[in-house]
């Protein structure tokens, strides 16, 4: 019961107690692989950049410091309406200029226009999409023809999560994320072991068709 239970928390933050233990970890596991995330999407100072499961705005709020040209915007998504106010908290000031956008809802249904997304980038979410079709469906929509997505993952800590029944289903498997990928718009799609701070990660990238 306690595995599924922290299952929950991890894929949709609550305010509870457990919602605030989940959210501390994030704060600090979390960090390294959304800084790397943000430095391998390559951000240019006037893309649009998405971030998916956005969490409580660590990712946000780095890529947002380098869009600094007049075109550049941050969006983020996140169904967790906790971490979704917490965010809002973390990144207001952009919020405040128009930087940033926040949007509560589900990856696979985002109300963005079609082909207006240069980059993409999430850490530790896909596992917690219970439909990885759909949701790849729905990214490689909102991408440019061209555009980066990348995914950053310590894959021998979800391994353990996933022998601990924490992860729901196979879902939390890179292959399966790829495969999706890979069957709905995008090419190139590899995985690397890359290291920062002295910890190594994996990073998953793929292209988005035209």
């Amino acid at each position: 019961m306690w595995a599924k239970k922290l299952g929950s928390q991890l894929g949709r933050p609550t305010r509870s107690v457990g919602g605030w233990l989940v959210s501390k970890m994030f704060k600090t596991r979390n960090q390294v692989l959304e800084e790397s995330a943000v430095q391998l999407c390559k951000i240019q100072p006037g893309d649009t950049v998405l971030e998916l499961g956005h969490g409580p705005g660590l990712g946000l709020e780095s890529a947002a410091k380098l869009l600094i040209g007049p075109t550049g915007h941050m969006i983020g998504v996140d169904y967790s309406e906790y971490m979704h106010q917490m965010a809002k908290e973390r990144v207001k000031e952009f919020l405040e200029n128009g930087k940033v956008t926040l949007h509560l809802c589900d990856v696979a249904a985002m109300p963005l226009e079609d082909r207006s997304v240069d980059k993409v980038f999430h850490c530790n979410c896909y596992y917690f999409w219970p439909d990885l079709r759909k949701a790849a469906t729905e990214i490689h929509r909102v991408m440019k023809p061209g555009g980066l997505i990348v995914t950053t993952l310590r894959h021998s800590h979800i391994a353990v999560l996933a022998a601990k029944r924490v992860m729901p289903g196979q879902n939390w498997r890179p292959e399966a994320y790829m495969a999706a990928l890979r069957d709905n718009g995008f090419t190139d799609v590899r995985m690397e072991d890359t290291q920062h701070r002295n910890i190594t990660f994996q990073a998953v990238y793929a292209t988005a068709s035209t």
